[in-house]
């Protein structure tokens, strides 16, 4: 029952904004197209599968490892904002800041897709930004509904690519983008005070 009502809807739904921005998973619907042709056959539930425990093992064990390094929580979430503000810029100006690298034709899809596409380090990062800010349960709540977004894509990718187009992919990235660059900045400022 405290569970229950420590779950402020407001607040998963702004969590499952930032994790959708940050993931970009219809933004990475080309790439998945072309390791669907490499690999001809993706299992979208493993791959689901493996991204969250990622996901949520960071959530949980991200803080204990700062502790580690003698890192604060507000500095690490100043400098997640600052990571989610390139990661939107990326998104919104079309350019490239953080270098991906490309995938090896011997390893397995679940390497590129669950990391570090999916969980990979801007959304470990933000989620520990995120722990900063919002109670853990809506936490909770935005990776489990980001995990059936990502499920569903890698699941009718093709179908998704046909029905967005070049330039509805290109409008969604944006907007994403925008969104993330909006709450990267009120993350910073909110936890720049704190620091």
């Amino acid at each position: 029952m405290n569970i229950l009502n420590s779950i402020n809807y407001k607040e998963a739904f702004s969590v499952t904004l930032i994790l959708f921005s940050v993931i970009d998973i219809l933004g990475s619907i080309p790439f998945i197209l072309d390791l669907k042709k490499k690999y001809r056959k993706i299992d979208s539930f493993k791959i689901t599968l493996v991204s969250g425990c990622l996901l949520f093992a960071f959530l949980f064990i991200g803080e204990s490892i700062l502790k580690l390094f003698g890192v604060d929580v507000q500095s690490f979430a100043v400098a997640g904002g600052l990571i989610m503000f390139f990661l939107g810029l990326e998104m919104v100006l079309d350019i490239v800041i953080f270098k991906h690298d490309t995938p090896l034709e011997n390893t397995s899809p679940i390497v590129p897709l669950a990391f570090p596409l999916i969980a990979g380090a801007g959304s470990m990062t933000t989620l520990i930004s995120l722990n900063a800010e919002y109670v853990r349960v809506n936490i909770i709540l935005g990776i489990l509904f980001n995990l059936i977004v990502v499920y569903l894509v890698l699941k009718s990718s093709h179908f998704i690519d046909k029905k967005l187009g070049a330039s509805g992919s290109i409008i969604l990235r944006k907007f994403f983008g925008t969104i993330l660059l909006a709450m990267a900045i009120k993350l910073i400022k909110k936890n720049l005070i704190g620091v």
